[in-house]
């Protein structure tokens, strides 16, 4: 499985939810009492599912990297209200694997496709964008599916969908030039999108069905501080530097280099532009929520 940084998860997932949950109506999160968010990083997704289900249910996050499980009880800790904490009926680890927050919000170390809950132990098992990163997303279905009494839900992007738009034209092309190479080179289906509904079927779950929700992240004046790092991170390529052994896997040593010296060229003039204050970006990234229901 690929791992990000607690810094990645944050900017990509960047307001997520805050414009309209729609698209999560299928999840039947009001009726919800045990919720198990699968790969969930540093947490945003687990404080969606707390807000939104009943105030006594159990959100359980599990994920296989610790420092980001840390960051993740840190955000909960600092806004936990009142609720139920996971009993041992629920977890098969043992409990020095388990840390619940003062609230409805529990964390525990785990590893996607081999998790440590009890068989049916959760009414819903869900995971946002962490099958495209795993090399055998399926594995994965089928264990949300054993833990699951109920549900399974899976929010997940279709990179190769994504599109830009941005006051320094430059930017629209690299953007794309880049985002096609590094589907290719990336060694998993980061395009998944709705074809979630494959590993669903193939895992026995019935009344399978997708919404798809487009996360809209726009840069304008005045620019927060988020935005300013993002572009000082395009002037230098370190922002297209993260993604090097996949974008040379796709291409070569040397056509990165030639990519490179053209991102950074273009970071200076989004840096120019927002100096001017006359820089404006909009990207958007379509997530296919898919859905089904436990026989």
């Amino acid at each position: 499985m690929r791992r990000f940084s607690a810094e990645y998860l944050e900017h990509t997932r960047r307001g997520m939810w805050d414009d309209g949950r729609e698209a999560l109506a299928d999840l039947e999160l009001p009726t919800r009492r045990r919720v198990l968010d699968v790969g969930c990083g540093t947490g945003e997704l687990t404080r969606v599912l707390a807000a939104e289900a009943p105030s006594d249910a159990t959100v359980i996050g599990v994920d296989a990297d610790r420092d980001l499980l840390a960051v993740a009880r840190g955000a909960a800790e600092s806004g936990a209200v009142e609720g139920e904490t996971i009993d041992r009926a629920t977890v098969e680890s043992e409990p020095a694997d388990c840390e619940t927050t003062d609230g409805t919000q529990t964390y525990l170390a785990g590893d996607a496709t081999r998790l440590p809950i009890s068989d049916d132990a959760v009414d819903l098992a869900v995971c946002q964008a962490l099958l495209i990163n795993l090399p055998d997303p399926a594995a994965a279905v089928r264990e949300f599916t054993r833990v699951s009494s109920d549900l399974v839900a899976a929010i997940e992007p279709d990179n190769a969908d994504v599109t830009v738009a941005s006051t320094v034209p430059a930017e629209e092309r690299l953007e794309r030039e880049a985002r096609e190479a590094y589907v290719d080179g990336v060694g998993t289906d980061v395009a998944l999108g709705d074809r979630v509904r494959d590993a669903f079927a193939a895992a026995g779950l019935r009344d399978v069905r997708t919404r798809r929700y487009v996360h809209e992240k726009r840069t304008e004046p005045p620019y927060a501080d988020a935005a300013l790092t993002s572009a000082a991170r395009k002037a230098s390529g370190a922002g297209l530097a993260d993604h090097r052994d996949e974008l040379v896997a796709a291409t070569s040593e040397h056509a990165y280099d030639d990519l490179r010296g053209r991102w950074r060229e273009m970071g200076r003039a989004v840096v120019d532009a927002m100096r001017a204050r006359e820089y404006e970006r909009v990207e958007r990234v379509p997530f296919d929520v898919t859905v089904g229901r436990v026989d």
